[in-house]
This record gives C-alpha cells, sequence and structure tokens, in this order.
C-alpha cells in the first residue's frame, strides 16, 4: 500500500497494451479521454498491486483489501500516536523478555535497535524480494494464461535472468517493458 509521503505512479492496461502511465490524476485524465470502451486493469507501477479505479466519480484510487488494512481499522490502544509510535503485541518465551528488559532502556528501545538494525542489514535482501513480489503479482493478473507464465515464474523466483527474459521474450512488447522495469532489482543477489 502507498505510503502518504510517496506519490503513488498508476500504469493501465487494455489487454497487454499500455493505455496511460502518470500520477492518480494524470491517469484520470487520460482514462476520461478514452473513447472505445475496452476494459482495463489498473496497477500501481512500483508494487505491481492491481487497483481498483473511480474515473466517474474522482474517489480515485483504491487497493484492493490486505489484511494490514484490516489492523488498521483496530482500535488504537497504547502509544504514542502523534509520533506515529502505535503499541502492538508481540509474543515472546520469558527468557526473551528478560534479555530485553536487561538492556539500556528497556524493551522498547532493544527492540526498535534490533529492527532498525536488521533493516539495515537484510537491505539488499528485502530489495529483491520486493521487486520479485512485485514482478509476481503484476505477472499473475495480466499475464497468467499467457505461454511459458509458470515457467517464467520459477524462473524469476530461482533469479535466473537471461531465462526469464528469454521466457517472456515473444510476450507483448509493452507487457515485456514493464516486467522488465519491474524485476530490475529483483535479479540482484544478495551478500
Amino acid at each position: 500500500m502507498p505510503s502518504d509521503t510517496q506519490p503513488i505512479h498508476l500504469i493501465v492496461f487494455a489487454g497487454f497494451k499500455r493505455i496511460a502511465e502518470g500520477s492518480t490524476a494524470e491517469v484520470l485524465a487520460q482514462l476520461r479521454e478514452r473513447k472505445d470502451d475496452t476494459p482495463y486493469l489498473i496497477f500501481d507501477a512500483q508494487t505491481g498491486e492491481s487497483l481498483d479505479f473511480d474515473v466517474h466519480n474522482q474517489a480515485g484510487v483504491v487497493p484492493h483489501a490486505t489484511t494490514a488494512e484490516a489492523h488498521d481499522d483496530a482500535p488504537r490502544g497504547v502509544g504514542r500516536p502523534k509520533l506515529g509510535v502505535v503499541a502492538r503485541e508481540v509474543t515472546l518465551l520469558p527468557r526473551h523478555w528478560d534479555w530485553l528488559n536487561r538492556q539500556p532502556g528497556g524493551a522498547s528501545v532493544a527492540l526498535r535497535r534490533l529492527v532498525q538494525e536488521a533493516s539495515r542489514v537484510n537491505a539488499d535482501r528485502d530489495a529483491v524480494r520486493a521487486s520479485r513480489e512485485a514482478t509476481y503479482r503484476f505477472m499473475t493478473a495480466i499475464a497468467g494464461a499467457l505461454p511459458g507464465f509458470e515457467e517464467a515464474t520459477r524462473a524469476l523466483f530461482a533469479g535466473e535472468r537471461n531465462r526469464f527474459e528469454g521466457l517472456i521474450d515473444a510476450w507483448p512488447a509493452d507487457l515485456r517493458t514493464h516486467l522488465q522495469k519491474l524485476s530490475a532489482a529483483g535479479w540482484s543477489t544478495p551478500a
């Protein structure tokens, strides 16, 4: 789900042809100018997430519901919501709580420090995973019936770039171009 600080970039396909791309406002304008009634699919261009788009009522973009959204609707408890700190439940064994409580600053400070370090250390691996997942989401929504889809999916998650690109080479140009863009960060080998 896009954050409030980062503007969403959309891409729209009618069949396998890219018919619009840009910000929400730009895509709205491009779609309203269309003279044909060919059905189209709208995606977040970075995450590959399929979106519902209300062109006529100007309600904007509505991502498909996720389990994270269900959590966001839950009543807020303790924490510092104005600072962006929200309390959530973490289940640990007693020995883990004992260790955390012995750390300077207590359990919360220790957990934040551990998460920050893990996110820094795993940034490359997380970027590769996110790229492959975005490619897979987009590919599944639009190209699931194309020849070589299953093999291309296997090649994507195996990190076999040449094989992946060879398998999608016969696919329509706009589709292939966007798949290559989405998967670009997925070929780096994490250290």
